[in-house]
């Protein structure tokens, strides 16, 4: 499948839109096919008018996407501009997300083999960014380094930082400070001690997080250091993971039928909260008033 950018290819001749499997500040988020090899993607849908301060933004992140090329990240394909709506074509992981087998890191995908990857981190830097060129406040900033807030200038050891918060997410269902309001947490995380990992946790992934959440970037380790940590080192191998795949397949189609036959019970209840609608956003900062922190 070839990279492109077009303006001219309708994209309905190259792919068949199917269901909704997520949504974001910006449009939402398909699984479809390529008609051209009946390979599986994902396609998001942004309203560029909706998006009109972004697009300049966008269109960069994009080139940037369409040069990674890495097993842990999914892939890009394209994109396409069909109307106002412009398609991002990337790789759909059919596992579902962390998000589906336990509540946080909804843009850590999975395989249907286990293989874990990054969800389309390169456009969501500028589709969820804290701020808008507006200075309206759209997204959150629990998994900023405090470098990165204080904008002191940073480098590659600000994703050391949000690897550990990430980290934290994974193992207690929420970053850090998601009780409090996100511009609160803007001035909380530059000046409180670095979160630490507690409770019965491994002595290994307690160290890991305090490694990666160094308050000074320079003794952070490197990416390439974290690879030799015993806590890496000692990880099982991803295969692990399509037991409880399968399991939450067998899940979801087993309850497939439970929201037809809640219907009546639903017209009497309140309003439920707002569900994840995030599931496949481009980025983990969550839009204000769509956040689910379970």
């Amino acid at each position: 499948m070839t990279h492109e950018m077009s303006g001219v290819v309708d994209p309905e001749t190259l792919y068949t839109k199917q269901n909704c499997i997520g949504g974001g500040s910006f449009g939402k988020v398909y699984k479809g096919v390529d008609k051209r090899t009946g390979q599986a993607v994902a396609i998001k849908v942004i309203d560029v008018e909706n998006a009109e301060d972004e697009v300049e933004d966008i269109i960069q992140e994009i080139s940037i996407l369409s040069e990674l090329h890495s097993p842990f990240v999914t892939q890009y394909y394209g994109s396409y501009l069909r109307g106002s709506d412009l398609w991002i074509v990337m790789e759909f992981c059919s596992g579902g997300s962390c998000g589906d087998l336990m509540k946080p890191a909804a843009n850590v995908l999975l395989g249907a083999n286990g293989q874990v990857k990054l969800a389309d981190f390169g456009v969501s830097g500028q589709l969820s960014a804290t701020m808008t060129k507006k200075n309206t406040f759209v997204g959150t900033p629990f998994w900023m380094a405090p470098e990165v807030i204080k904008q002191s200038g940073y480098d590659h050891k600000a994703d050391i930082w949000s690897l550990g918060i990430t980290a934290l997410e994974l193992a207690n269902g929420e970053p850090p400070y998601s009780d409090i309001h996100p511009m609160k947490v803007l001035f909380l995380i530059p000046k409180n001690a670095p979160p630490k990992l507690e409770g019965n946790f491994t002595k290994a992934f307690k160290e890991f997080v305090e490694l990666c959440l160094q308050r000074d970037p320079r003794e952070r380790p490197s990416a390439r250091e974290l690879l030799k940590h015993p806590f890496v080192r000692r990880a099982k191998k991803t295969s692990y993971l399509t037991e409880l795949i399968e399991r939450y397949e067998r899940w979801a189609v087993h309850h497939k039928g439970d929201d037809d036959d809640s219907d009546n019970e639903r017209e009497e209840a309140p309003p439920p909260k707002p569900v994840n609608e995030d599931l496949w956003d481009f980025g983990t900062v969550r839009p204000v008033g769509g956040r689910v922190n379970g």
